[in-house]
């Protein structure tokens, strides 16, 4: 390496070192303001809840608006939630709930959510995340509810209808499936474990690739690692993330059938989000048995100028050909349109919960 090369070199590392100092003078400034705003809450006696979802994603959406590059708005995102999330630790570690084990792309979207300064808590299943959350032991969970490909995750459909939670925020998280195992090649493969749900995804790829080859559903991604890990011969659908947990070789990547596969989570707590300007608002209704009841019941919505983002129909499990609808609609309930739609459906409706106000996803 010539002299000039690392004279010029090394003034662009002295630079870098005075821009780390100066960054980390203003985080430990920026927790100082974090922990001030916790002393003057207690002070007025509105401690409440540490995690306000709504302050979070207002700040993200005004820092990608602010960036001007080289770096991308996705990774502004990423490194403020980690800043936020640090801040917030100093008062109180949150405990968030996930489908485990370790490894799950459910653990991956709480951390997209919360970052790595929480307790995070593996459930065995979707009800275990749900329980926790109601007892205390967590203070939030993040469940899956949809994938673009496969549709409606229906275990946490069915517990929305049923808990006392509230939605107080969303997460998306693009999927790209693996299969992973300690087999060599692809022709030593002679089982492939993941969730149902990925098995689905992965269908026409599995077709083409392992005809014949015996696919056995199991309760998380990452448990199929887990087993693929222990077992000769056998291979698990899962993300990278399960892969490096397990030690793992990737046999095949990306192996998705629908290029943009994504799932949607819902982050549930006891309490919902207030107004960020950029809302979404989920509940839960059903209709009269009576000719063009379901008509009646979107009325309040069209005349208020409020917009349906999802119309989903589920059993509702308490008589039969008897149905509940999911909606999605923007905008927050405390907001005057949405409010007075609100007010409107629940004297046309049979049943009418509102699951929670809240962010609509900051990517």
């Amino acid at each position: 390496m010539s002299d000039s090369l690392q004279q010029e070199l090394a003034g662009v590392r002295q630079e870098i070192d005075r821009i780390d100092a100066q960054l980390l003078e203003l985080l430990n400034r920026r927790a100082r303001c974090a922990q001030q705003v916790g002393e003057i809450k207690a002070r007025h006696g509105e401690a409440g809840h540490i995690y306000r979802p709504e302050r979070e994603a207002q700040v993200l959406r005004r820092l990608q608006e602010l960036n001007q590059g080289p770096l991308p708005d996705e990774s502004i995102t990423l490194f403020f939630r980690e800043v936020m999330s640090a801040c917030l630790s100093l008062e109180e570690p949150l405990g968030v709930a996930f489908l485990g084990p370790p490894g799950t792309f459910s653990e991956s979207a709480a951390i997209k959510q919360f970052g790595h300064a929480v307790r995070l808590l593996p459930c065995a299943s979707i009800d275990e995340m749900f329980r926790e959350v109601e007892a205390g032991h967590a203070e939030y969970a993040v469940a899956p509810v949809e994938n673009s490909t496969e549709g409606a995750v229906g275990r946490t459909m069915d517990l929305l209808l049923q808990t006392p939670l509230q939605i107080c925020g969303e997460v998306v998280v693009r999927i790209h499936q693996n299969l992973l195992s300690r087999a060599p090649d692809l022709k030593s493969v002679t089982k492939v474990y993941s969730h149902a749900q990925s098995l689905a995804q992965c269908h026409e790829w599995l077709n083409r690739m392992l005809p014949g080859v015996e696919r056995i559903a199991v309760a998380s991604n990452a448990l199929a690692a887990q087993m693929a890990a222990e077992e000769p011969g056998a291979a698990a659908i899962a993300g990278e993330a399960a892969g490096e947990r397990y030690r793992l070789q990737v046999l095949a990547a990306n192996i998705e059938d629908e290029p943009n596969n994504t799932t949607r989570f819902l982050v549930l707590g006891r309490h919902d989000a207030g107004i960020s300007g950029h809302d979404k608002t989920s509940l839960i209704m059903s209709a009269p048995n009576r000719s063009g009841a379901l008509h009646d019941l979107l009325k309040p919505f069209a005349e208020a100028g409020v917009s349906l983002t999802r119309l989903e129909s589920r059993p509702a499990r308490q008589g039969l050909w008897e149905y509940v609808y999911y909606v999605d609609v923007e905008g927050h309930r405390q907001s005057p349109a949405l409010g007075a739609a609100l007010q409107e459906l629940a004297g046309r409706a049979a049943y009418l919960k509102v699951l929670g106000s809240y962010p609509i996803a900051v990517y």
